[in-house]
């Protein structure tokens, strides 16, 4: 087998940080010995997150067993899950935005027994519905839970408890037509409808000031999918909530070096 080698986009900082989880999971459990340490552990899960590497090409890489490969990445996932933040945690940081925006973008998945619960007819594809909120630059803020692909994103929206807890805050929210109904702090731009065919003038010059502002969480959601992993998963679709949460600690260990 030929091999090559490869980077991943992301600095010793991000490796170091989830090493230290992995050795101070394995000093509570009392592990004596692994194939692989904490750091070389570490760099697998990365690269499967980061570049999607399959755990083919990781097991062959790292001189390891595909179902070890799938093991070390499992229990990686599960410890950065377990340290992220609810939305609760989260609103500490919302509440202090100029605003916030909100978007809802679909993960696909390969598909499963229940097809039809998993399936969007917004994207004619099979996948997982999650919320992302992003500041007023664009940058990701928070992602929520996967939800299956049926869902709208209001009503998602809705079952996580975004709305309530952003109107109960009084973030000034910025979403798109498809939180049309949403209320409290939720603004969306105008939409036509039975009783409005047409448009004023004025509403067309405030939904392209809208759609301008909302853009921005775009870049939120392109940030998510850098990820490649979340490009189509190949896993149990219960498995989407731990992998975005895992994603989520990482991307906030990532960032925190350019903060001040």
């Amino acid at each position: 087998m030929l091999s090559y080698p490869a980077t991943i986009p992301l600095s010793s900082r991000t490796l170091s940080h989830l090493a230290e989880c992995i050795r101070g999971h394995r000093r509570q459990r009392r592990s004596r010995w692994r194939r692989l340490d904490p750091g070389r552990q570490a760099l697998l899960t990365l690269a499967h997150l980061r570049n999607g590497d399959t755990y083919t090409r990781l097991a062959a890489g790292f001189g390891i067993g595909v179902t070890t490969a799938w093991r070390y990445v499992r229990e990686a996932v599960d410890l950065l899950a377990a340290a992220a933040d609810d939305l609760a945690t989260a609103m500490d940081r919302i509440r202090k935005l100029a605003y916030a925006i909100l978007d809802g973008t679909l993960i696909p998945i390969d598909r499963v027994a229940d097809q039809r619960s998993y399936y969007s007819g917004k994207h004619k594809r099979h996948g997982v519905n999650v919320q992302v909120i992003a500041d007023a630059a664009g940058r990701l803020v928070w992602a929520s839970a996967a939800l299956p692909g049926a869902i709208h994103d209001l009503s998602a929206a809705r079952v996580h408890g975004i709305i309530d807890a952003l109107s109960s805050a009084d973030v000034m929210t910025s979403a798109d037509k498809g939180y049309q109904g949403a209320g409290g702090s939720v603004r969306t731009p105008f939409k036509r409808h039975r009783y409005r065919p047409k448009l004023s003038r004025r509403q067309k010059a405030v939904n392209r000031t809208h759609a301008r502002v909302r853009a921005r969480g775009e870049r939120a959601i392109a940030t998510l999918k850098t990820w490649k992993l979340l490009t189509k998963l190949r896993c149990c679709p219960r498995r989407a909530t731990a992998i975005v949460q895992a994603i989520l600690v990482l991307h906030r260990v990532e960032t925190s070096r350019y903060s001040g």
